[in-house]
């Protein structure tokens, strides 16, 4: 019972995390569950839905189907939406009813390319993990697929992974270009926001490959040890009405920062002073400063606010955090609390 959420909605899951990076694109994404999960990923999870176009399907698998696992059917609708949309690749993201059966991906991911003539990516998400434990695989899984040649470097160009909404709150990729590009590049793209299959295909064309969120690590690793190319963190960029409240503050005593990690760090580049960074997700120790600390749960949380002065976070943790006396102020993540607030 550790894990349950009192206060706090529960979070964005691994399979809303994959859907969100293969969104835009340009391939069918079914999500291989009866219904419901597809329901939350497009219903809450993902607020280009209402936007920008996607071919995301729920595979519906029947009960029979799913005790059977016959992949047959789901590899016999599958081919028929490629017929009709006639998409560049297909992908299948996993939920908790593959996971149960144990689904053999690869034989699933085979009999799909089989079928369709078009590559297919298949994400082994559970339902189970958090969101950007599902974009890690996602991002990995199509540099791996799509990333297989070298192309030659143009200068001034620039690639970044780890720009979700999910992780970053937009759902274009201007503010993330306009901040990027004032570093002295003239092309920026966005891997899965504004930008399709190509940019992960000719990815080595990139002078540099900043990752602004712990989701993209993986994928940038293995891009520097397959190609060499040059990859490093960089601090996610804020909205500029967030940069403008954030660097009106003067915060006195210490300051906790709870987001995903890259997000949290540049709160804390602009401050200044004692900040400390926490979060939920994922966190790399090579991006952590001293002091920098995991969430757990609640309870976990409850225990190391208690002793800061200042929380910068979404206005939806506080609610776990009754007794906090100090100031608040709000940071959304949508990862955390959606279209709440």
């Amino acid at each position: 019972m550790k894990k349950l959420l009192k206060f706090i909605s529960p979070f964005a899951p691994d399979d809303s995390g994959a859907c969100s990076v293969l969104y835009e694109l340009g391939g069918i994404t079914v999500i291989c569950d009866a219904g419901g999960c597809a329901g939350n990923v497009c219903g809450f999870d993902e607020p280009r839905w209402f936007t920008k176009k996607s071919a995301l399907f729920s595979a519906g698998l029947r009960d029979m189907d799913a005790i059977l696992g016959r992949d047959d059917r789901l590899v016999a609708k599958l081919a028929k939406a490629q017929q009709q949309l006639e998409r560049e690749f297909t992908a299948v993201v996993g939920t908790p009813v593959p996971a149960v059966i144990a689904t053999d991906y690869k034989a699933l991911e085979r009999m799909a390319e089989k079928r369709t003539g078009v590559p297919c990516v298949t994400v082994s998400t559970d339902g189970t993990k958090l969101y950007d434990k599902g974009e890690e695989e996602a991002y990995l899984r199509l540099f791996k697929k799509f990333a297989v040649e070298a192309f030659p470097q143009e200068k001034g160009t620039a690639a970044v992974i780890g720009a979700t909404p999910l992780d970053t709150g937009f759902t274009c990729a201007d503010r993330i270009a306009e901040v990027i590009k004032a570093e002295g590049y003239s092309e920026v793209k966005c891997i899965g926001l504004d930008s399709g299959l190509d940019e992960i295909r000719r990815i080595t064309r990139f002078e540099k490959i900043f990752v602004i969120a712990p989701s993209g690590i993986r994928a940038g690793a293995y891009l520097k040890e397959s190609f060499g190319c040059d990859v490093q963190f960089h601090s996610c960029p804020l909205p500029a009405d967030v940069t403008d409240k954030l660097s009106k503050l003067s915060p006195s005593g210490r300051t906790l920062v709870i987001h995903q990690q890259f997000t949290a760090n540049g709160v804390r580049e602009l401050l200044g002073g004692d900040v400390t960074c926490a979060s939920f997700f994922m966190m790399d120790r090579s991006a952590a400063e001293e002091g920098d600390f995991h969430i757990a749960d609640e309870a976990d949380l409850a225990e190391k606010a208690a002793g800061f002065d200042h929380v910068i976070g979404d206005v939806s943790l506080r609610r776990a955090l009754p007794d906090f006396k100090g100031e608040w102020t709000d940071l959304p993540h949508f990862a955390v609390s959606g279209r709440m607030f």
